[in-house]
């Protein structure tokens, strides 16, 4: 599943570095390929830029002369991977048509497909695999289920110019919600194949939820409650810095159980609704919930997300399905960054075919 604003290359890459434009921290990944398989090469997390009002080319292009030299990568074609309120994902039902067709479709009528009007956006579309007849078909017109990305022409623009002014070539831009999906789908294809599951994604400012059917994505939502809002509620709560209360939480959040629980009840409710819309529409149950990002490192945050959905959780290793080609630090450290690389190994995924 690419989505790919931009796909310049459709050859099998033996090499492949993906970019997660995180809010807070900036997450990267080298692939390499190993016969059939990928291992990962290399890794790198870093503070993401400061800016005022809208990240600029130039600022990321100083920003990614950081990153991408720190993998040491043999190749200067990179994918990237651009965040939830950057990128949108909607599901549609589009009339069965190539793939450039539907592009220009939702281009220039958007709001008649998506019931919103997302002006000045560049689309593409992955066509979901029928089940059952072969499209849908309302007046003789078949049409088919797709799950369409978007973003826009100006932010794609200045990605794509931040890139090469590094030194380097956009090879794909995709949404970052569907990585943990690619990634889970490296990690747990069996999972992936037969289950109903549901995967969270806890980011800085915001958290995705998928709900995924036998491998399709049913149903994707964002909830704007990420690891930040929870950091600063227990910092106001203790009397402490910002800085303390997140090592507190994701060292020690026992002993501020109960100032952290409450904040993420929330969070809970917000997630519950979303499987609950999906149960009743759907008449499947989600058997298991697996989260990502900064926040799952802490199996007391976890568990609290448990307690509120009643659902088994899990914090899952987006790296699993990898072989690693990692020594000293980085590979004494993969498994605890694990959690936050999700979306990062899920661009690479993209281009893995």
């Amino acid at each position: 599943m690419a989505l790919p604003f931009l796909k310049s290359s459709a050859k099998q890459r033996d090499h492949i570095v993906a970019v997660d434009l995180g809010v807070r921290t900036t997450k990267a990944v080298y692939l390499q390929r190993r016969g059939s398989s990928y291992s990962l090469a290399g890794y790198t997390l870093q503070d993401a830029p400061i800016y005022e009002k809208s990240l600029s080319s130039e600022i990321l292009a100083e920003h990614l002369k950081q990153v991408l030299p720190a993998l040491g990568a043999r190749t200067k074609q990179v994918i990237v991977a651009l965040g939830v309120n950057d990128a949108v994902v909607r599901q549609a039902e589009l009339p069965m048509q190539g793939l450039p067709e539907m592009r220009q479709m939702l281009k220039f009528n958007s709001k008649g497909y998506l019931q919103q009007d997302y002006p000045a956006h560049v689309w593409d579309c992955y066509i979901l695999p029928p089940k059952g007849e072969m499209g849908a078909e309302k007046k003789g017109v078949p049409k088919v289920k797709v799950l369409a990305g978007g973003v826009k022409q100006t932010l794609l623009n200045d990605v794509v110019a931040a890139v090469k002014a590094a030194g380097y070539n956009a090879d794909m831009v995709v949404p970052g919600l569907i990585g943990p999906i690619n990634a889970f789908e490296v990690s747990m294809p069996e999972i992936f194949s037969k289950e109903v599951v549901a995967l969270v994604e806890i980011g800085f400012k915001n958290t995705s939820i998928s709900i995924l059917s036998m491998g399709e994505m049913v149903l994707s939502r964002v909830v704007g409650i990420g690891g930040d809002k929870i950091t600063a509620g227990l910092a106001e709560s203790k009397g402490i810095t910002y800085a303390e209360a997140e090592g507190i939480k994701i060292g020690i959040p026992e002993e501020v159980s109960a100032e952290l629980e409450p904040l993420l009840i929330p969070l809970g409710r917000e997630l519950r609704a979303s499987i609950d819309f999906f149960e009743h529409q759907e008449d499947k149950t989600v058997s298991q919930v697996f989260v990502s990002g900064a926040s799952a490192s802490s199996d007391f945050i976890v568990q609290c997300l448990q307690n509120e959905l009643m659902v088994p959780c899990k914090r899952w290793n987006p790296i699993s399905g990898l072989q690693l080609a990692l020594s000293g630090e980085a590979l004494a450290m993969a498994e605890s960054v694990a959690p936050k690389l999700a979306v990062a190994v899920g661009a690479a995924a993209s281009g893995m075919n």
